[in-house]
């Protein structure tokens, strides 16, 4: 792993990370659209350029909406928020946040789908715990968790082959040919996904790889999340991602993000917690919840 991957520091001393490789895993999902615009939590300590911050639940009130107002007042801007935000218990006997999951709704129409921008970065770390409600229902898959934008912030289908932006996320996923395996896998948009143009398919890239290996991902657990995310240069494959959950290293990949030099720059942060896809098999008939806690964003590098 290379010694710029995982750095010291308050984003990371949430968890010790001991890391070990992920195998490759198939049954990565297509057709994913995802066009909506994440917010991270309250009680943010942001510095005055917004590109180090931790974010925590406990100054809110236990078992109410978190309110739009709130959040910007927290978080500065957000885009298209909703009512599906809520404060309950977090990890730890803290406050925490939750997102509710609207049963027949994909996308932003039955999820929390945010962006707010951070501090112009050339790398930038993460850390952050999430868990599935005791009863979750797992349908097809959907978005979960933090990312960052690059650039154009590519999502919902439009490729990054113009090598103009690009996007780290994250998903749970359980492929129909095996309903009982679920898994979190990376969800990246960058320069050349997928293989390119000629590849046919314009949604995110999966890497082939899964958290767990084998199994199923267990509701009512929380898991750590670590993510790092670099950009390249010009046309070099000198950027990098990384995501590592609970210790296992999932990606840890050299990646060209983009290939113009102005929308190089990693200034966006994204909340997306939804179901899909568009297609109906990603809907489920039930309400469901996905729970958040312990935020730590830090910019690593401008130049």
């Amino acid at each position: 792993m290379k010694k710029n991957v995982l750095r010291s520091g308050a984003a990371i001393m949430l968890i010790g990370l001991s890391l070990t490789a992920c195998k490759k895993e198939a049954n990565a999902p297509n057709n994913v659209d995802d066009k909506q615009p994440v917010v991270n939590g309250p009680n943010l300590a942001v510095d005055a350029v917004n590109s180090s911050f931790t974010a925590n639940w406990n100054n809110r009130t236990n078992g109410a909406t978190y309110t739009q107002s709130q959040a910007n007042a927290d978080l500065g801007n957000t885009s298209s928020w909703n009512d599906r935000a809520y404060t309950t218990n977090g990890k730890d006997n803290t406050v925490g946040s939750r997102v509710t999951l609207l049963p027949g709704q994909l996308s932003g129409a039955g999820g929390l789908v945010t962006n707010i921008s951070i501090g112009a970065g050339t790398a930038y770390e993460m850390d952050y715990d999430v868990k599935f409600h005791s009863q979750f229902n797992w349908s097809r898959g959907g978005k979960v968790g933090f990312g960052f934008g690059i650039g154009e912030h590519n999502t919902g289908g439009d490729a990054a082959w113009d090598g103009n932006g690009g996007t780290l996320r994250l998903m749970w996923y359980s492929p129909n040919s095996n309903p009982g395996r679920v898994y979190f896998q990376p969800y990246l948009y960058y320069k050349d996904m997928n293989g390119g143009p000629s590849s046919g398919n314009n949604f995110g890239d999966t890497f082939g790889k899964a958290y767990p290996t084998s199994g199923a991902l267990v509701k009512g657990q929380w898991y750590h999340v670590h993510m790092y995310i670099k950009s390249n240069t010009g046309s070099n494959t000198n950027g990098h991602a990384q995501i590592v959950i609970d210790g296992t290293v999932v990606l840890d990949q050299d990646i060209r993000w983009t290939t113009n030099d102005s929308k190089r720059m990693i200034d966006q942060l994204t909340w997306h917690t939804f179901r899909g896809g568009s297609q109906d098999y990603w809907t489920a008939n039930t309400t469901d919840y996905i729970y958040y806690d312990n935020l730590s964003v830090h910019r690593i590098s401008t130049n």
